[in-house]
């Protein structure tokens, strides 16, 4: 349905000050500010709604049938299943040039299931998957951006192409070198990517993040009775744990900016039984091209050395893949001039009060959540042997003129990939740093609409500074296909369960409200 709201009186929780910087924007911008802050309710809902869902990769249908029919409804052009990845699509409104395409993650965390607003782990459903990444965050704060700059550009008769699309499976880097490689960022100028952080801005350049492979390396062999006649089996996990060790000791001898680990995934059947089939799962991080593919290689040396020590045949199966990522300079430079005019936002009391019972309880620095705003450092010239995580956005910055938001939705000092990371993601310290990402990225997006000069800009730098020396070459090959099947069996065991906390807005103003929880809850009970 298309939710319209007249009034903010409803949302105390929401309601902060005006930063210096907005009194001096211009009137289209605070226009688009206006209408953010307006459809500040329909911000809360979105949010609550997805993380309800809380959907692993490849299994994100809820998630993307709620997003889409948003969408639909205000005007955009949905095409589903892109790169034959059922829950992927591409929503367009507009037309003709520029083409900017608005993305984010929307995918969730395996064991993560967490009760917000509550300072301690304190799972929903023990064992389920959950937003302890918050990605439930970042399609809706584009999607308030995309329908700010749709009224302005409809108001004055402006040309260009708004794009929206998911980031699908990006926890196992599984879908976007698949949209790159069948050609949905073709014709699109710039990309804005938003994705949840502690504060506000958006870097350039390279640094801090690796690329990588993830491979699954499948064993088989030969099944025998273990007591009876074992000299009659050839064990596949023999050859998984051989080469699992052959890997640690190679470790040594790799350059530290690589970063490498795997779980097995087949352990074989029971213990009286010689495996004929087992598997482990590898990333292989490191920080260009040609290193993973280094990685890559030695892995397979491995393998095919594991095989040889066990007389069992092993083949691979790419699960997902990234390049490091590279990111537009002067786009850059243009969201960080507005983020500096919108600031950070008025945390209350409250929403202080739970990051530092989180952090406490977590044993992390006390710090609570950010009140000064970090514009984010030009790379340093050791930016090349930096090291850090991955994101397959990194295939799309090497294709097009693409930079990262990072929006101020969570708390500080978190492990990541974790329960606690859950905690702020349906709650007003959520939806206030949607409110402020979505402020920032629909003045960037307005401006790639009307300063000809910026997208020009964007594409010199992109053409002349960062693809000047290196080009891209997909680390998916043209038989490789998107591991669509994974993480079904888990939703298929815990959906069910999941879909009794599913968020209902028609009849509660919030989740927290849903779930009964007094925002916020810092005090575990005695019992506990």
């Amino acid at each position: 349905m298309k939710l319209k709201f007249s009034s903010l009186a409803f949302l105390p929780f929401l309601a902060g000050g005006i930063s210096p910087g907005q009194n001096s924007l211009t009137l289209e911008k605070t226009a688009l500010v206006q209408h953010v802050d307006k459809n500040a309710k329909l911000a809360q809902v979105m949010v609550d709604t997805v993380f309800s869902y809380g959907e692993l990769g490849f299994q994100e249908f809820e998630t993307s049938k709620y997003l889409t029919g948003i969408l639909e409804k205000n005007g955009f052009k949905v095409e589903r299943g892109i790169a034959g990845i059922p829950t992927a699509w591409m929503a367009s409104w507009g037309s003709g040039k520029p083409v900017i395409a608005l993305g984010s993650d929307i995918d969730c965390i395996p064991q993560a299931s967490q009760k917000p607003g509550v300072a301690w782990h304190e799972p929903l459903i023990p064992g389920a998957p959950g937003h302890g990444e918050g990605h439930n965050s970042g399609v809706p704060l584009n999607i308030l951006a995309a329908l700010a700059v749709k009224e302005q550009m409809e108001k004055n008769h402006l040309s260009g192409t708004i794009k929206i699309w998911p980031g699908v499976a990006e926890e196992l880097l599984g879908a976007k070198a698949y949209y790159v490689r069948d050609g949905y960022f073709k014709d699109v100028d710039a990309v804005l990517f938003a994705h949840v952080g502690t504060n506000l801005g958006a870097r350039w350049g390279e640094g801090g993040q690796t690329g990588l492979i993830s491979l699954q390396y499948n064993f088989h062999g030969e099944s025998a009775h273990a007591a009876a006649a074992p000299w009659r089996g050839k064990s596949a996990l023999d050859a998984v744990e051989l080469m699992d060790a052959g890997w640690n000791f190679h470790r040594e001898h790799l350059r530290p900016q690589q970063r490498s680990h795997y779980v097995i995934t087949n352990g074989g059947d029971q213990p009286n039984v010689v495996p004929q089939s087992a598997a482990a799962w590898y990333y292989f991080r490191e920080l260009d091209y040609d290193h993973i593919k280094g990685l890559w290689e030695d892995g397979d040396r491995m393998a095919k050395g594991a095989a040889l020590m066990t007389q069992t045949t092993w083949d691979e199966t790419i699960l997902g893949s990234a390049w490091p990522g590279h990111y537009n300079k002067p786009i850059a430079e243009d969201l960080n001039a507005n983020a500096t005019q919108i600031g950070l936002p008025v945390w209350s009391a409250d929403d202080q009060a739970l990051a530092k019972a989180l952090q406490h309880e977590i044993g992390a620095p006390e710090s609570g959540l950010d009140t000064e705003l970090h514009t984010p450092r030009p790379p340093s010239t050791m930016a090349s042997s930096e090291s850090g995580p991955s994101d397959d956005i990194g295939d799309i910055s090497w294709n097009v003129p693409t930079i990262v938001l990072s929006y101020p939705a969570n708390i500080p000092n978190l492990p990541g990939h974790n329960w606690a990371n859950a905690i702020a993601m349906a709650t007003p310290i959520a939806h206030k740093g949607v409110i402020t990402g979505a402020k920032v990225q629909a003045m960037t997006l307005y401006d790639l609409m009307t300063k000809p000069e910026l997208v020009a800009a964007a594409k010199d730098y992109f053409i002349n500074v960062q693809t000047k020396t290196v080009k891209y070459k997909s680390l998916v090959r043209p038989e490789d296909k998107p591991a669509i099947f994974m993480n079904k069996a888990t939703m298929e065991k815990y959906r069910a369960e999941m879909q009794k906390y599913y968020y209902d807005a028609s009849k509660y103003p919030t989740y927290l409200d849903q779930l009964g929880i007094k925002y916020p809850t810092l005090t575990k009970p005695a019992s506990r």
